[in-house]
């Protein structure tokens, strides 16, 4: 079963335009998997490691809804049939600037209970910025 990689659209030029790419043979962790999206795509990999190989600091990979940066980062395991996704830090910008995917992914990543006395001493963000709201159910509205 293949391992799927979700492209954003800032690195989708790298990748002959696909979305999604998929890897035929299983690798064992991330770093397999990646090794096998360069071989593919080798315009991609200086957009997601650095000159050391490790995954860059604005760069949020997730195995299935898990960051790597908190399961085992390149050393994460990859089982066959998973879904990867690379998604770069968001700042800036509109709601419409973001796919559905990203926005989705986030939602569930940071759908945290937030009690009412932290909620209100969260600033307002600034006109034209992307910014998660906390609802008092624990839901974030964009």
């Amino acid at each position: 079963m293949p391992v799927t990689f979700h492209i954003p659209g800032s690195l989708r030029e790298f990748t002959a335009g696909h979305s999604r790419v998929e890897i035929e043979h299983s690798p064992t962790n991330l770093a397999d998997a990646l090794s096998a999206l360069w071989t593919l795509y080798p315009g991609v990999r200086d957009r997601i490691a650095t000159e050391q190989g490790q995954v860059r600091e604005h760069i949020n990979i997730f195995i299935g809804d898990e960051n790597v940066r908190y399961t085992g980062g390149l050393a994460s395991p990859v089982s066959a049939g998973s879904e990867i996704s690379i998604v770069p830090a968001v700042s800036g910008g509109s709601e419409n600037s973001c796919s559905a995917l990203y926005i989705e992914k986030f939602r569930r990543i940071l759908a945290l209970p937030v009690t009412p006395k932290i909620s209100d001493r969260l600033p307002e963000p600034a006109s034209g910025v992307l910014a998660l709201h906390p609802f008092s159910k624990g839901q974030f509205e964009i």
